[in-house]
């Protein structure tokens, strides 16, 4: 099958604007979808730090724990993502995303009743199926809103919501249980969202499908297993969803068992842990997604490679401070050597998300975003997490306490292997750039061909 892009579309005439909207309401729309992305962050983080007083208080494993966090959520966050997808490239996105608001942030604050590990699992499905609806039409709306020159930008503040929801998810969620317990900080954390629903479906108008890459589109819905083979055969994509996933493996797994260790080996409150890596992850987040977007646009105008190659320099030079910090004694010493494993993960998201939303056609993209979060997330949240738990658990009588330590440093080995697709991935770029079909109308991922 040729690697052409799937269309229903036409050009329009050149006079047409890209966008019906002023500058300034386009980014109150950008702001209230990072908002979003930060509240549906906030809920899915939270429960890292708070699986230990979870585990005291349910007497749960750290294999049950895993699962709690890892594919008790991803497996259904995953494979839900693919048919609301679907919905949302033909239906209104505003109302889906208003309706997955709802469902997350209730299910978050139902989390908070729990008093046993099938009741917490429930709830933890119910989250993962709400933020199914969150990423995929977000990111349509958001390419819809924002002309191709303007879109790495628009999808690094919009990714800045990731940054955000961490940081709250540590901080809120580590003061919240030093004063209340667990229970409460899920139900203090998971009420707000039914505010920011409301904000959502009364402030946030539908665009038109095309309009931001001045193309009309059909209501024609390509079947799924088209889709799907389309973007299979899209080297870049195959490598930079596999690329994407490795790397969620890692930094999703060490960032939910993190504060674990933090408990087990260094003796450190929840309170304590929340006041020192709320603001590392949030300047650290920030700081790679911004730079991300930045370096991207830069260098992508005279080698695409890039946007695939950026976070695997990013990751490869994290690495060793990630092993200094798993190792150190000193719990200070561990705060500081983690901020470039904070910065890192980051880096890659407006680049590769970018990318995608380029590689097909308006009507594909909400789909498009879902596939590449089935393929990363059922490696990443779904395996990240469970792995180090077992790999803890069956460490338990070799190291004792210590063997979550052990369970994390061999999990930055995937790293390694992430930053292997990211460069195949950059080739398949360039080499895609320099065929004929790798059209303006598919390229706008740099925003700027």
């Amino acid at each position: 099958m040729s690697n052409a892009p799937i269309t229903a579309e036409k050009v329009l005439p050149p006079a047409l604007p890209s966008s019906g909207y002023s500058r300034v309401y386009k980014h109150y729309v950008l702001i209230i979808m990072m908002l979003v992305y930060a509240c549906s962050a906030l809920d899915r983080q939270i429960l890292s730090v708070l699986l230990e007083p979870i585990k005291q208080d349910l007497g749960l494993s750290d294999t049950q724990l895993g699962l709690l966090s890892g594919m008790g959520f991803a497996l259904f966050y995953a494979t839900m993502g693919v048919p609301i997808a679907r919905w949302a490239d033909r239906h209104s996105r505003v109302n889906l995303i208003s309706i997955a608001i709802v469902l997350w942030s209730g299910m978050t604050a139902l989390s908070g009743a729990a008093s046993n590990f099938l009741q917490l699992g429930l709830a933890r499905v119910g989250v993962g199926v709400g933020e199914a609806g969150c990423t995929p039409p977000a990111h349509s709306l958001i390419a819809d809103y924002f002309e191709s020159g303007e879109r790495v930008r628009a999808m690094a503040i919009y990714s800045l919501g990731l940054s955000i929801g961490v940081a709250l998810g540590y901080l809120l969620g580590g003061w919240i249980n030093e004063i209340y317990g667990w229970r409460m900080a899920f139900i203090c954390v998971g009420l707000p969202g039914l505010v920011l629903a409301v904000v959502v479906r009364f402030t946030v108008r539908e665009p038109t499908r095309g309009q931001s890459d001045g193309v009309e589109v059909t209501d024609e819905l390509q079947p799924l297993t088209e889709v799907f083979r389309f973007l299979w055969n899209e080297r870049s994509f195959r490598h930079l969803s596999i690329a994407t996933g490795l790397l969620a493996f890692a930094a999703y797994g060490g960032a939910t068992w993190f504060p674990a260790f933090l408990i087990r080996s260094h003796g450190m409150s929840t309170g304590e842990i929340g006041s020192w890596l709320a603001p590392i992850s949030m300047a650290g987040g920030a700081t790679g997604t911004l730079l991300g977007g930045y370096l991207a646009t830069k260098l992508g105008k005279s080698n695409s490679g890039w946007y695939a190659w950026l976070p695997a320099v990013a990751t490869l030079l994290s690495i060793p401070f990630s092993v200094l910090a798993l190792l150190a004694s000193s719990s200070l010493w561990v705060m500081v050597l983690i901020i470039p494993s904070a910065v890192a993960p980051a880096v890659h998201a407006a680049p590769v998300y970018s990318t995608v939303q380029g590689l097909v056609e308006p009507r594909m993209r909400a789909t498009a975003t879902a596939v590449l979060l089935l393929i990363t997330n059922l490696i990443g949240l779904g395996l990240g997490p469970l792995c180090i738990g077992i790999v803890s658990d069956l460490l338990v009588p070799h190291f004792a306490e210590e063997s979550l330590r052990i369970a994390l440093l061999l999990g930055l080995g995937i790293s390694v292997w992430s930053a292997w697709h990211f460069f195949l991935a950059g080739r398949a770029l360039n080499a895609k750039k320099s065929t004929p079909q790798y059209s303006s109308t598919t390229t706008d991922c740099a925003g700027d061909q």
